[in-house]
């Protein structure tokens, strides 16, 4: 019992982190009614520019002490996301207010690729330490009630109770918020939007902007356990299957989709992995997520289109 619980602990733990990557789809999703295929270059970009600025604070001002030189880049990096935003919305989006999704789909994708060139280009592309603090060494818990104890990972630990920290705030903000509301609005209608005075730029400007914090911190956490490498961008391919699950246009959905995709890809690989000579875990999500669109294409708390003709 005590180790199908540190099991499930764990994925739950790894699923608050997919839920964190996820709510980046969903907000763009829900600003702009288009998939942001460059949600995983904007988690690189973020990661990248933590990682390099916490070293090139330090040299450039002269000083040594690690967590200045942290809160210093971390803000330098949330400025970077928020120029991004507004450069992405100046030069890209504004050109395809109400055009059809699939030309806003199209300028995702090239975002995409121009991000992970420039972070390169920008950034280098070797693979770079992001050190926040985090503990590394793992605890036991609860050894009086089980035998030898719950393994923990304070890392994932910390990691998970900060990505549901963020989660829930964002999820109350756009819930309960003016701007949620108006953010609602632009997606259902770009156009019914602008004309009730809802400004589409700044609407826009201010999603891809929470969407590029979201990325960092994402990042800064991925960075912190994997290490900044281009990889990392393929981190975000877990989050499809989430979204999939809990709703493109859901963000309590991607919470519940993580946690559903962490805690079943652990379980399967521990339990029925052996059954298959192991592995069910890099493809137990897809294969969930590809169930739920043959069966509930909107997802677990998607909202159902019907189409009256």
């Amino acid at each position: 019992m005590g180790f199908f619980i540190e099991t499930l602990f764990g994925g739950l733990m790894a699923g608050m982190l997919y839920a964190l990557v996820a709510l980046g789809f969903v907000l763009i999703f829900k600003a702009s009614g288009v998939f942001n295929f460059a949600q995983g270059a904007m988690v690189l970009f973020a990661a990248l520019a933590m990682a390099r600025f916490s070293e090139w604070l330090p040299q450039w001002l002269g000083f040594s002490n690690m967590f200045l030189a942290n809160a210093l880049a971390l803000i330098v990096s949330i400025a970077i996301m928020v120029v991004v935003a507004w450069l992405i919305e100046r030069f890209a989006l504004r050109k395809l207010v109400n055009q059809e999704p699939i030309a806003l789909l199209m300028a995702t994708l090239g975002i995409g690729y121009f991000m992970d060139g420039a972070g390169q280009l920008l950034f280098g592309s070797a693979t770079y330490k992001i050190d926040v603090g985090m503990p590394k060494d793992p605890m036991m818990l609860f050894e009086s009630t089980f035998e030898g104890g719950l393994l923990i990972s304070k890392e994932d630990l910390y990691a998970a109770l900060i990505a549901a920290t963020l989660v829930a705030a964002l999820s109350i903000f756009f819930q309960k918020t003016a701007t949620g509301r108006a953010l609602r609005a632009v997606a259902d209608d770009h156009q019914a939007a602008q004309s009730i005075g809802i400004p589409l730029s700044r609407i826009w400007v201010i999603v891809w902007s929470v969407g590029g914090i979201v990325a960092l911190v994402a990042g800064i956490i991925w960075g912190s356990k994997l290490g900044v490498q281009f990889s990392i961008s393929q981190v975000a391919l877990k989050a499809l299957p989430v979204v999939i699950l809990g709703g493109l246009t859901s963000v309590p959905g991607a919470i519940i989709g993580g946690l559903i995709i962490g805690a079943g890809e652990k379980l399967s690989e521990v339990y029925i992995g052996p059954f298959f000579g192991g592995g069910i875990e890099n493809w137990f999500a897809y294969v969930l997520a590809l169930g739920f669109l043959l069966v509930r294409p909107q997802g677990l708390f998607g909202d159902k289109i019907i189409d009256r003709v």
